[in-house]
């Protein structure tokens, strides 16, 4: 008699704040962008193989430049899987799906594996801070109304929770309240994914863990009243996500990828 097949978890991969630009010489603080990147994509396939979805969360690039967000579809030809962009604060949000759809990476609504994937645009157009439309909040509401029952991710860009630190609280997402207004009414809300901090951070919040994740860059000094950055690794999450709605994730770092970080900057 053969044993029940159970079903594996999903594997996600989040990819943040990469800060591509036209140039491949286009650097951040003095860390090449494209070599980081690299750096982080061979980590992954390092030391977890390939994963089933990709979750690129924003400030894809520096420069909103065509070159750059192509070079971010070619890097992800590494990956034999979907993927699925949201634009940050530096993206240009009609650019970016444009070139996504190309994919078909620019989908806002995905299911997989037993979870479904809502992804959100906090951009605004000339702004460092983020806010979600009505549209997008009722696009949100509608989009987890519809599957009450399967655990969700909900992923943006800006954090939309306290960090502890000044100078980034001015530049979250500006009506967080009415963002967890919907949040709340749908329990099946597992996770609530960001990037922007470039940091990594877990906190939680009514049954959804909440989680940041490093850039593929540089990296934010946490707990910093004013602009800091400190020279760790570039990194990114992975998460495996079981039908239950109960899952694992951890945060990893391309360790050996050398830079040289200019970390008396005031800014980028």
């Amino acid at each position: 008699m053969s044993k029940p097949t159970t079903a594996r978890p999903l594997n996600v991969l989040q990819l943040t704040d990469p800060h591509l630009m036209a140039s491949a010489d286009g650097a951040l603080l003095g860390v090449n962008t494209r070599d980081s990147l690299a750096a982080v994509i061979d980590e992954v396939l390092r030391n977890h193989g390939q994963p089933d979805l990709i979750l690129a969360t924003g400030d894809l690039t520096q420069d909103a430049s065509p070159e750059a967000y192509r070079y971010f579809a070619e890097q992800l030809q590494a990956f034999d899987c979907p993927s699925l962009w949201i634009a940050g604060n530096h993206d240009d949000s009609a650019l970016l799906s444009s070139i996504a759809a190309e994919s078909g990476s620019d989908q806002k609504q995905w299911i997989q594996g037993g979870w479904q994937f809502v992804m959100l645009d906090s951009s605004v157009h000339s702004k460092v801070y983020g806010e979600l439309s009505a549209d997008e909040l009722s696009f949100l509401d509608r989009a987890l109304s519809e599957q009450p029952e399967m655990p969700a991710v909900v992923s943006l860009h800006h954090h939309p929770v306290d960090i502890g630190s000044d100078w980034m609280e001015k530049i979250g997402l500006k009506n967080r309240d009415a963002f967890w207004q919907v949040i709340d009414r749908h329990p099946q809300v597992r996770v609530v994914l960001w990037g922007h901090i470039h940091q990594e951070l877990e906190q939680q919040r009514n049954g959804a863990c909440l989680l940041a994740t490093p850039s593929t860059c540089i990296q934010f000094a946490t707990g910093s009243s004013d602009f800091a950055v400190e020279p760790l690794a570039p990194g990114y999450r992975w998460l495996e996500l079981d039908p239950s709605g109960c899952f694992k994730t951890e945060v990893r770092r391309a360790a050996s990828f050398e830079f040289d970080l200019d970390e008396k900057s005031t800014g980028y």
